[in-house]
């Protein structure tokens, strides 16, 4: 099988970023035995605080943020990263080419349970006339991405990622430490019959999500004529993984209680990788109004809706906000 570093070369990354993917994923490996360990480790549960978000952080959260921020911080490749974890942006080094931005930790509640959770990332070129510590540097849409993808920490911990030749699958080899190519140029079915949304917010949801949903759960009897399953993970890098896998649509909509956050999922270090990866496989990723990737970031922990999946499904979910 090939390695992880063949596959980054025969797509024309460049040797920097090649070598700042593999202190990324060095600490997500680190990341992925710790989660293993589980409460022989003494790291499951919750700590006494919130993040900014307001959420109250698992000590998994904590500490796979510490890792990833240690390593990036000391690679020399990064001149600064944002985190769902931090406040501001945490300046690095002043002369380097990247900015990285991730959630180290998503779905982090799962651990309690031993459900599937992840690291999803994203890599950008850094401004070279801007400070490490000014945020304004990390407000690039989706399109100036030249990395992204999400190590999944399941049965097997395995890595999606693109760097815009094709999106492909690996797999940790732990009898060697390594990521082998599992999957090159996954393309996701263009139909399907699954989809991925949080139903108990429905009542909350704008009318054209709420119909395609009902039109969905009617199956064979609405104006779909097909019967339609609902799968639904509780991490964001679960149900994405699924649906690259094997097709689908998954959805966090725009929901009505809180208009000053439109969505519950982070533009840079969750919408816009995961939008990133299913695009180079085919699918797609909306707002519900507009292309996720040509968003324009107005600050770092910006909140977005996503609709993001097979491509025909996709469409027909759009066609209900353009009614």
């Amino acid at each position: 099988m090939k390695r992880l570093n063949s596959q980054l070369q025969q797509d024309g990354a460049p040797l920097e970023l090649i070598l700042l993917i593999r202190t990324l994923l060095a600490g997500c490996k680190e990341i992925s035995f710790r989660v293993s360990q589980g409460s022989l480790a003494g790291v499951l549960g919750s700590t006494l605080s919130e993040n900014v978000q307001g959420e109250t952080q698992k000590k998994l959260d904590v500490i796979s943020n510490q890792i990833l921020k240690d390593t990036l911080s000391e690679s020399g490749y990064v001149k600064a990263i944002s985190s769902e974890e931090e406040d501001d942006v945490v300046p690095c080094n002043p002369e380097g080419n990247y900015l990285v931005s991730f959630d180290p930790l998503d779905g982090s509640s799962n651990t309690e349970i031993n459900s599937l959770i992840g690291t999803i990332f994203s890599i950008t070129h850094a401004p070279q006339w801007m400070d490490a510590d000014d945020p304004s540097a990390f407000l690039q849409p989706g399109t100036q991405s030249v990395a992204a993808g999400y190590v999944l920490y399941g049965p097997s911990t395995m890595l999606a990622m693109t760097t815009g030749r094709g999106t492909h699958l690996y797999t940790l080899d732990k009898t060697h430490g390594g990521f082998l190519l599992t999957e090159a140029n996954l393309q996701v079915p263009q139909d399907t019959s699954e989809f991925a949304i949080n139903a108990s917010n429905q009542r909350h949801w704008e009318q054209p999500i709420q119909d395609y949903v009902t039109d969905l759960i009617l199956g064979t009897e609405g104006p779909r004529g097909k019967d339609y399953n609902m799968r639904w993970v509780a991490a964001m890098v679960g149900d994405i993984h699924r649906v690259l896998c094997r097709g689908g649509i998954f959805a966090y909509p725009f929901d009505k209680r809180n208009p000053d956050k439109p969505g519950k999922l982070r533009l840079l270090y969750e919408a816009n990788p995961m939008a990133f990866l299913m695009e180079q496989a085919g699918g797609l990723a909306s707002t519900g109004e507009g292309r996720i990737m040509e968003v324009m970031p107005t600050e770092i922990h910006q909140r977005i809706p996503v609709i993001i999946g097979s491509a025909n499904e996709v469409e027909a979910c759009l066609g209900y906000y353009n009614r």
